[in-house]
């Protein structure tokens, strides 16, 4: 066979190979975390040089597997850990959907998958107590349930009941890969309860679960769960179309909020800012105080801060343009929520006026591309972040800017001295 021939024949038998794994139809069952090493040769067979960042992952949109609910933690020897799930028509997300674990031991330059966690989504990783955790639900709008790994992300502890790290025993949740966070004593968590009708949005009511720092975090019976606030549809005038995907941050006096984004028809785009007591059981909203611009704002974003100074930062997928901080609503031809080809820097003082500091990345193509779910961590003067990410590929690019076919690292560099661009 000529060498030209040959060189097609393999690549071929890797796209494959590739695509029937992504699919599920060729399952390799469960492998050592040495068999994820050989993965990154495959992802780079199927991926132009353009995609920004360094890929973690790649799924065709043809496997009707999308990627979603990227997440990053950072253990304690250094090594980082990101994890994605997957949505789609072939992921088994209503019923016991799928999470990949993957690890890098070179800041993030290069990564291999080291384990599969089987009924668990929406979640994100977090490393306390010499441990690592991820914490979500274990399927769309499911159970609230957290798992533990002591050997680095490679095998997880099993949620079977109140002791093991089931947290509800029944209802319906909502949740993304938000921060937890660690203030007076307490590990802090935002989630919704989806137990407000069937209507996206409107059935979320926000809220906030607690627990000791000291506790076993996969006893339930060491939680505390507040109460869950619903919208309203007339807020905004009206213009509030749900509430989701909040985040725990501490606010400038001290207090914990529960920040989330806002579903609206138009600009400026909006978060809510709900107020949880001490104690971890009341949320309160004042709805003519409790509304703040934030571009960026309908989409999933993550708040943390600065642990050098009093302000905030988020990375939130913006509408470009003049009007991404219109001081009043304009409508416009495609829902914000819709608008996920620019990541940009944003900055605060008070978590009431943003300010972009700087595009971080763009593609003029609105339909199939997108830059979200970022999460992201603070790794001295930098940024290290896992994107949801829509691009091109081989196989005809993602499905959509939503259904996304790359989870993607990146390493924004000097972050405090970005400014935005003219």
């Amino acid at each position: 066979m000529p060498f030209m021939s040959l060189c097609r024949s393999v690549a071929e038998r890797r796209s494959r190979l590739w695509l029937l794994l992504s699919a599920g139809i060729l399952n390799p069952g469960p492998f050592p975390a040495a068999l994820g090493a050989i993965q990154p040769a495959a992802i780079q067979n199927q991926i132009p040089a353009n995609v920004p960042g360094v890929v973690i992952d790649h799924s065709p949109a043809a496997s009707g597997l999308y990627i979603g609910s990227p997440s990053i933690a950072v253990l304690t020897n250094g090594d980082y850990l990101a994890s994605h799930d997957f949505f789609g028509p072939n992921s088994k997300e209503f019923e016991c959907p799928r999470t990949w674990v993957f690890r890098s031991q070179d800041r993030g330059l290069s990564w291999r998958r080291v384990s599969e966690i089987q009924c668990q989504f929406w979640a994100n990783l977090f490393s306390h107590e010499g441990a690592v955790y991820i914490m979500g639900t274990d399927k769309h709008h499911g159970r609230i349930v957290i798992r533990r790994s002591t050997d680095g992300g490679v095998t997880w502890s099993e949620p079977r009941d109140s002791r093991s790290g089931l947290l509800t025993a029944s209802g319906q949740y909502h949740t993304a890969p938000v921060p937890v966070i660690e203030h007076n004593g307490r590990l802090w968590r935002g989630f919704e309860n989806a137990e407000g009708g069937t209507k996206w949005g409107e059935r979320y009511r926000a809220g906030m679960l607690s627990v000791s720092a000291e506790a076993d975090l996969l006893d339930a019976s060491n939680w505390t769960l507040s109460n869950f606030l619903p919208g309203n549809s007339s807020w905004l005038q009206p213009r509030f179309g749900g509430w989701l995907e909040g985040n725990a941050v501490v606010g400038t006096s001290g207090e914990i909020l529960d920040v989330l984004r806002v579903d609206t028809p138009g600009l400026p785009e909006k978060v809510a800012l709900i107020t949880i007591s001490p104690d971890g059981r009341q949320a309160a909203f004042a709805p003519a105080q409790g509304f703040a611009n934030l571009p960026g704002g309908a989409k999933k974003f993550t708040i943390r801060r600065d642990p050098r100074g009093n302000g905030y930062w988020t990375l939130a997928s913006i509408v470009p343009g003049p009007d991404s901080q219109a001081s009043t609503p304009k409508e416009e031809p495609q829902a914000p929520a819709s608008v996920r080809n620019t990541l940009a820097l944003l900055y605060s003082e008070n978590l009431r006026q943003w300010k972009i500091r700087s595009i971080l990345l763009h593609h003029a193509d609105v339909a199939r591309h997108g830059f979200q779910y970022v999460d992201w961590l603070f790794d001295d003067d930098d940024l290290i972040a896992v994107c949801r990410t829509a691009y091109d590929d081989p196989a005809g690019g993602a499905h959509s800017f939503h259904d996304a076919n790359f989870l993607t690292f990146h390493r924004f560099k000097n972050f405090r001295s970005l400014a935005a661009k003219p």
